[in-house]
């Protein structure tokens, strides 16, 4: 286990430094950059663009340099903690991040608590009433969730909130709150205003759970070591427990890869449907606008924690599954 560990820890390193290479590049792909964007609007609006100060930017932050140079100053500067300067809010990019950061990790664990919860019994009795008409109502549930996309539902109850009960549910806290320090009265109504996001978000995955877990856990229950545990007179319940859901979780284990990335990448459709103060729309700001160090610095951020994420999922799952073996090897 130990040697498995070190060897993933060394594979992550250049698997880490390609994709912010590749990142990076398809930042700088379209023409010019933030400040050339910042010319060209303040143009447009019939203003002179101060060219003293932009050209100091352009050379303060290395712009005027080969883009393989400009690549492997921000590296550099991003293992010393240091993720740039974002033009768009002129401020340094850990500060432009920070509320945001903990407001996206609040709904994305509120979410998946929400997931699990839900998820976890529904699938087991769809699993052992299969095609009882309870079966048949939660697989109809399970595909309405499938096919209704979340930023709709969104739309859907925000008008229902605001015609039964005069009430905007838009954003993740009171307005008054907005770009103020956290206190104890800003993360009550945080969590006020988290059941919306959290069932919209949660909609789609929790169906999609329920219909894996369910599959999973059908195959399971037909497989010899199960029969035999009953025809010797285990109780059902505990044959159930004891060895087919164990080998059926390893879809709850396996999301942990996709559930760290989304700590900080959130739902961003959603977000920026339900206008919440969230990091997802704050990237695809940076990305429209070209602010090159906070949209490098999410990318980078995104693949750190998903080599993290995959990595812990599979220790887990072979501390889950017996089957599973990390060497590769097979087992007489």
């Amino acid at each position: 286990m130990f040697g498995y560990i070190v060897r993933r820890l060394f594979v992550m390193i250049p698997t880490l430094l390609a994709i912010s290479a590749i990142s990076f590049f398809i930042i700088q792909l379209p023409p010019g950059d933030f400040l050339t964007t910042l010319i060209n609007e303040q143009l447009s609006r019939g203003e002179g663009a101060d060219m003293g100060n932009i050209e100091r930017l352009r050379q303060l932050y290395g712009l005027d340099r080969p883009l393989i140079e400009q690549y492997f100053i921000w590296l550099g500067n991003a293992l010393r903690g240091d993720f740039g300067y974002s033009f768009e809010y002129e401020l340094p990019v850990t500060t432009v991040v920070g509320d945001r950061m903990f407001l996206t990790v609040v709904l994305t664990f509120a979410t998946t608590l929400f997931i699990w919860i839900v998820a976890f019994p529904i699938g087991i009795y769809a699993a052992t009433h299969q095609y009882s008409a309870g079966d048949y109502a939660l697989t109809f549930i399970g595909f309405l969730g499938f096919a209704v996309p979340n930023f709709l539902l969104g739309l859907v109850l925000m008008y229902l909130f605001n015609v039964w009960f005069g009430t905007d549910i838009g954003g993740l806290m009171d307005r008054q709150y907005i770009d103020q320090p956290m206190s104890w009265a800003k993360f009550v109504s945080v969590l006020e205003h988290l059941l919306t996001p959290v069932i919209v978000i949660g909609t789609a995955g929790t169906a999609a759970m329920i219909r894996r877990l369910r599959a999973n856990l059908l195959d399971e229950l037909q497989k010899q070591y199960y029969i035999t545990a009953l025809a010797k007179g285990l109780p059902r319940r505990r044959a159930l427990l004891k060895y087919p859901l164990r080998s059926a979780l390893n879809p709850f284990i396996a999301d942990i890869g996709s559930i760290l990335p989304d700590l900080i990448s959130g739902a961003t459709i959603v977000s920026v449907v339900l206008n919440l103060q969230t990091t997802g729309p704050l990237l695809l700001s940076a990305l429209q606008s070209q602010d090159m160090f906070l949209a490098g610095s999410f990318l980078l951020w995104l693949a750190l924690l998903t080599v993290i994420g995959v990595l812990i999922s599979d220790l887990l799952l072979a501390m889950l599954d017996p089957r599973i073996r990390l060497g590769g090897g097979a087992v007489k």
